[in-house]
């Protein structure tokens, strides 16, 4: 018997997935996930199917987790790209997660959460960098904000704590998961070189000239384990990004080369307008290449390469904090974007 059982909701999520794998094969944890659709079971981890927005279904099926001793939170409720997201719906399914466990789990002794740096702002506008944990709130409905203030009450007086994590734009390799820069990256780059296009910067020239930066999913599971371990970081939020900035300036020159293409001039575009209707060069391109046939809808959502491409300011958060309490590991972001993107080539994803 392990001494610890974690559970994770949205488990195959972005934000959770390698955790997921962490907690399992560390030895020390039972792990179960939580998400609408599981996998099958397997690899130390019983996934469970759960509607987290539904208070019933909750209670039914977390009522039977009694032995939790941590819980790690990283749902978000469904929507659009480009749309607000529901407050209201958000934090009502962290209320519903967290009292159902709580009702039962007796010896629960953490409760971590994923947020993100647009507890900052940063789709607002131009904001204070580096971005510290003790930042004033912007005047914005945002449901992290709504989020933490119910964790830090819910907490009060009981014997577990909490801890948040705010990671950046996270990237990983992940097969099928549109929503991931580096598979929006490659599938752009084997598009236009399908038609004969140079690889230009579909962003603004300040995006481009931007200093920015990116959170590995690899790092931020070892930060929030870390942060569910550790008792000094008991009841704090910490900033969990790769450590290190970049331009795309610097960058995309050298993606250019590693897709053996001509580098283009930056050309400022929509690309939920643009690649909308690309899917048939798609197909020419898995077809010329050999690659594993993958849905065009699955390699990128564009709407999400476009919000991160035409913001023309800097986006960095001070990661101090983290280093300062002990946890030490960095990343260096422009190796980790070749070494991505050379996955998805050797999984015959990607050209």
């Amino acid at each position: 018997m392990t001494p610890n059982k974690a559970v994770v909701a949205g488990a195959t999520g972005t934000a959770a997935t390698r955790l997921v794998e962490l907690l399992a094969a560390d030895g020390d944890f039972d792990v179960v996930g939580l998400c609408r659709v599981p996998p099958m079971s397997g690899g130390g981890v019983t996934y469970l199917s759960v509607d987290l927005s539904d208070t019933n279904d909750c209670r039914t099926k977390l009522g039977t987790l009694s032995g939790t001793t941590h819980l790690f939170y990283a749902a978000r409720a469904p929507h659009d790209e480009d749309a607000p997201e529901d407050v209201a719906a958000n934090l009502g399914m962290l209320q519903n997660v967290v009292e159902a466990i709580e009702a039962t789990a007796k010896s629960m002794r953490h409760v971590h959460v994923v947020h993100g740096t647009n507890y900052y702002g940063v789709g607002l506008g131009p904001y204070k960098t580096p971005a510290r944990e003790d930042a004033p709130r912007r005047d914005m409905p945002n449901f992290y904000y709504d989020q933490q203030d119910y964790i830090v009450d819910r907490q009060s007086g009981k014997a577990w704590t909490w801890s948040i994590a705010r990671p950046d734009v996270i990237a990983d390799f992940r097969s099928g998961r549109a929503r991931n820069m580096i598979s929006i990256i490659a599938t752009y780059a084997a598009v236009r070189q399908e038609m004969g296009l140079p690889f230009s910067f579909p962003g603004t020239a300040g995006n481009y000239a931007a200093l920015i930066e990116i959170t590995e999913a690899s790092m931020l599971a070892r930060a929030s384990k870390w942060m569910a371990t550790t008792d000094a970081c008991a009841n704090q939020a910490f900033n969990v990004t790769n450590g290190s900035t970049f331009r795309w300036c610097n960058l995309w020159p050298r993606m250019a080369e590693f897709f053996g293409m001509e580098l283009g001039p930056v050309r400022t575009e929509t690309l939920a307008q643009s690649m909308a209707d690309k899917g048939s060069v798609w197909e020419r391109v898995v077809a010329r290449h050999g690659l594993k046939p993958t849905p065009y809808r699955d390699m990128a959502l564009w709407e999400y390469g476009d919000a991160n491409f035409r913001r023309p300011y800097d986006m960095f958060s001070d990661t101090t904090k983290c280093r300062r309490f002990g946890f030490h590991d960095v990343i260096d972001s422009e190796e980790m974007f070749f070494r991505l993107l050379d996955e998805y080539r050797t999984a015959q994803l990607t050209p």
